[in-house]
């Protein structure tokens, strides 16, 4: 379909059942979807299935995190250009056609990078667009590291869609409340202190790293167009890096008075 060059969608999951019939139902004219589960527990595999989705398995053991998946997924793909989406987005038709479309053409590029719309109180998040995601890659020239937040590593020419094409963009229906936020930036701090503990952090960093990411969030990024909304996600983001910070501090602490 749609010329000579195919796109299989890949989408990691577990426990994805709450937005994942409306996150299928946006990629079912692709050429291939494909699943890759982290052993679910709940009604995520029964939904793949009936949507008739190739479905692998990952083994999730003490993962807390997706990325470690996503190579594994990719590599399993029938077709040469991967399309990876999270389980709670929406890829708009309008992003489909252009993805189609930019693969017939001779433009020599390895991989595009995707704006995505993020909601938070209800609302689409200004501090939080364009939030690019590299996630349309030609597959043998792509390796996704398994480590937190990391984006894949490409062989190749990478391109961005324009940020003022928002009816491309993906829909991010996550919509998080405060205590997901909170939660997550806990679980994702802990997965940080090991890729920082080089980094000499102290009361400097304690101080100036939060208060730079809420200067960054709320006004560099325009959340202060969000009204209260952004106003409390500025000082969530602020929180997530002094999370960081004090968990490097309280480890070294540690191992000093263990010594």
């Amino acid at each position: 379909m749609n010329g000579n060059e195919k796109i299989t969608v890949v989408i990691n999951t577990y426990n994805a059942e709450r937005h994942l019939n409306a996150c299928l139902e946006a990629v079912k004219d692709f050429d291939e979807v494909l699943i890759c589960d982290m052993e679910s527990t709940d009604r995520t595999l029964d939904i793949a299935h009936s949507h008739g989705c190739k479905v692998v398995t990952f083994p999730k053991g003490e993962h807390r995190i997706v990325e470690p998946a996503r190579q594994f997924a990719i590599d399993r793909a029938e077709n040469p250009w991967v399309l990876v989406v999270d389980a709670d987005e929406i890829v708009p038709c309008a992003l489909r056609h252009y993805l189609y479309e930019a693969i017939q053409k001779p433009t020599g590029f390895a991989a595009i990078a995707i704006p995505r719309k993020n909601y938070f109180m209800g609302r689409m998040m200004h501090s939080s667009y364009p939030d690019y995601v590299l996630r349309f890659l030609k597959r043998e020239h792509c390796h996704w590291p398994p480590v937190i937040h990391a984006s894949p590593e490409v062989n190749g020419r990478v391109i961005k869609i324009p940020s003022a094409r928002q009816d491309l963009a993906f829909e991010h229906l996550a919509n998080d409340t405060v205590a997901d936020i909170i939660a997550k930036n806990n679980t994702y701090s802990d997965y940080e202190v090991p890729r920082r503990r080089k980094k000499n952090h102290g009361i400097m960093a304690l101080l100036c790293r939060p208060a730079f990411r809420f200067f960054k969030s709320y006004f560099l990024k325009r959340g202060c167009l969000d009204g209260l909304p952004g106003l409390i996600h500025a000082v969530l983001d602020a929180g997530y890096q002094f999370a960081i910070v004090a968990k490097l501090i309280e480890e070294r602490q540690e191992k000093r008075h263990s010594s």
